[in-house]
C-alpha cells in the first residue's frame, strides 16, 4: 500500500509538473507571438511613414520633368528640401530609439540640476508662445545632459504644438522623486488615450496629425529616456484644462 500511495504521489507530481510546464509554454508563446505582432505593425508603420514624403518628393520631381517650362525652381527646391528635411528627421529619431532601446549608455552619468537644465534648455529656444517655469532650486539628479535635454525638447515641443496661450513648466520634489511637469492649455488628451500616446506613431486626431510638425516619436522617445533613467512618464489633465505630462526621476 506505501508503494501504491508513492506512486500515485508521483503521478500527481507529474501531473503538476505538466501543467506548469504547459503554462509556462503558453505564456512564452504568447509572448512571441505578441511580439511578432508588434514588430510587423511597427514596419508597417515606418513604411508608412517614410512613403509619404517620398511620394511628395517623387511627385513634384516627375511635375517638373513633365512640365518644366511652368516650375518655379526656388519653389520646387524649398518644397523638396522640406520632404527631406522631414525623412532625415524620421531617421534621426528612429536611429535614437533603436540606441535607447538598446540600452546603450554613450557616457557615465553626471549630476544635474534639473532647474538648471531648464532654464538653459529654453534660454536656446525661440517659441512660439512663452514659458512659464517654477523651479524649486536644487532638485539634483544623475543623468546623461544630451538625453534629458532631448526630452525636455521633445515635451516642449509637444506643449507648443497644441498650447492655446500657454505653457508651464515645473521643477519640484514630490514623493522622494525629481518631478518635472510640462503643461500647456490645449485641448488635451482623453484618459482612454493616456497610454498609447507613447506609442511610436501615435496620432490621435486631426488636432495632433502630421502637418503640426514632428515625426510621431518624439513621445517614445521621452518615454525611453526616462525609463533609462530609472524613472517613469505619465499624462494627465493639467490645471489649465489641457495635457500635463510628469516625469520623475530618482533624486542624487
Amino acid at each position: 500500500m506505501t508503494s501504491l500511495h508513492h506512486l500515485r504521489d508521483c503521478l500527481g507530481d507529474l501531473d503538476e509538473l505538466e501543467r506548469s510546464v504547459k503554462h509556462g509554454i503558453d505564456s512564452m508563446c504568447g509572448k512571441l507571438y505578441r511580439a511578432i505582432d508588434w514588430q510587423r505593425r511597427f514596419e508597417a508603420d515606418v513604411s508608412h511613414e517614410l512613403r509619404t514624403p517620398i511620394a511628395g518628393l517623387r511627385a513634384q520631381l516627375e511635375e517638373a520633368r513633365l512640365h518644366p517650362a511652368d516650375i518655379d525652381v526656388d519653389d520646387l527646391l524649398e518644397r523638396a528640401l522640406n520632404d527631406v528635411g522631414r525623412l532625415q528627421a524620421l531617421v534621426d529619431d528612429l536611429y535614437l530609439l533603436a540606441r535607447l532601446q538598446a540600452a546603450a549608455q554613450p557616457a557615465e552619468p553626471a549630476l544635474l540640476d534639473l532647474g538648471q537644465l531648464v532654464q538653459s534648455e529654453l534660454a536656446q529656444r525661440t517659441d512660439r508662445l512663452d514659458v512659464k517655469v517654477r523651479a524649486d532650486p536644487g532638485v539634483m539628479v544623475p543623468g546623461l545632459e544630451a538625453r534629458l535635454r532631448r526630452m525636455l525638447s521633445e515635451l516642449l515641443d509637444n506643449a507648443q504644438r497644441h498650447a492655446k496661450t500657454r505653457v508651464l513648466v515645473q521643477v519640484q520634489r514630490a514623493a522622494g522623486t525629481a518631478e518635472l511637469v510640462v503643461a500647456d492649455d490645449g485641448d488635451g488628451i482623453g484618459e482612454e488615450d493616456r497610454e498609447r500616446i507613447f506609442d511610436r506613431f501615435t496620432r490621435l486626431d486631426a488636432a495632433r496629425s502630421r502637418d503640426r510638425g514632428g515625426t510621431g516619436l518624439g513621445l517614445a522617445i521621452v518615454r525611453n529616456i526616462a525609463y533609462g533613467h530609472g524613472g517613469q512618464v505619465h499624462v494627465e489633465r493639467s490645471p489649465a484644462g489641457g495635457a500635463a505630462f510628469v516625469v520623475r526621476l530618482p533624486l542624487a
